[in-house]
């Protein structure tokens, strides 16, 4: 029996913790058929990015064309887009697809390198987020994107009110920068779903947000609700988070096999 097609329109991270290659392995660990559009290369280990070289247009559309046009796909996760030409040529792909799409607008990596032109961030306000099924940002993507600052967990509401005004259907902003449990706020703006989780003391967490996002649309793609589809995506990274290890000489990644040790 196929399974469920997920694809993801991402960067591709040479060290395997993040991007395409964090998306791709957890999709495989839930049980669905990872695909993928390639919107740049980095170099990247696990103590920072030391290039990054986008794909032309023309490159991205003709992926993504290729897989949806044969294949199929019942989700789509986006992620690392660099440049306002790449955000508005995936905002256009993705407006005539009929999938559910989880948007990660991803501006920075782990290490604190851009991954976003800044020129690019009014495309992704006014062209990707409505786009988007749900939105999975960050604070410091909240930050860039909105200019709401997050300090404590009741100014999530606030942050996911500035993200909705964008147009996702769904805003899920990420708390994990907070002090205290990681704690993320799920809403459409009146149906709200506090998801926590205890904080593990682990510096080896490179590939969240990716892993998060990817692990949602696979929810999505398996006929799950949003809330479901976030919940267990949740617990699927917390277990990640619990089990990331060293790699290199910096920050390791999150475990995508968790389940399989």
């Amino acid at each position: 029996m196929t399974p469920p097609r997920v694809l993801t329109v991402a960067g591709s991270d040479s060290g395997g913790g993040a991007g395409i290659q964090a998306d791709l392995k957890t999709m495989l660990a839930l049980g669905v058929h990872g695909m993928s559009v390639v919107t740049a290369v980095t170099a990247q280990n696990s103590l920072g990015v030391q290039g990054a070289w986008e794909l032309p247009a023309d490159a991205v559309r003709a992926q993504f064309r290729s897989v949806v046009d044969d294949i199929g796909v019942q989700a789509v996760k986006t992620g690392m887009l660099a440049s306002a030409e790449l955000v508005e040529t995936v905002a256009e792909l993705l407006a005539g697809t009929d999938a559910p799409v989880v948007v990660d607008p991803v501006g920075v990596s782990k290490h604190g390198d851009a991954l976003l032109a800044a020129s690019a961030l009014e495309s992704v306000r006014t062209k990707l987020l409505p786009t988007a099924t749900v939105a999975t940002p960050n604070l410091d993507e909240v930050a860039q994107l909105t200019g709401v600052r997050v300090e404590t967990e009741t100014d999530l509401r606030r942050a996911a009110d500035a993200v909705l005004g964008h147009g996702p259907h769904w805003a899920l902003i990420k708390g994990g920068h907070l002090a205290g449990d990681a704690v993320d706020l799920l809403t459409d703006g009146t149906d709200e779903h506090w998801l926590r989780a205890p904080r593990h003391d682990n510096r080896h967490t490179h590939g969240t947000g990716c892993t998060l996002a990817s692990a949602i649309a696979a929810g999505l793609a398996k006929g799950l609700s949003v809330p479901e589809a976030a919940r267990t995506a949740k617990e699927y990274v917390t277990g990640a988070i619990a089990a990331g290890f060293a790699l290199g000489g910096g920050i390791g990644p999150v475990d995508h096999g968790w389940r399989f040790r």
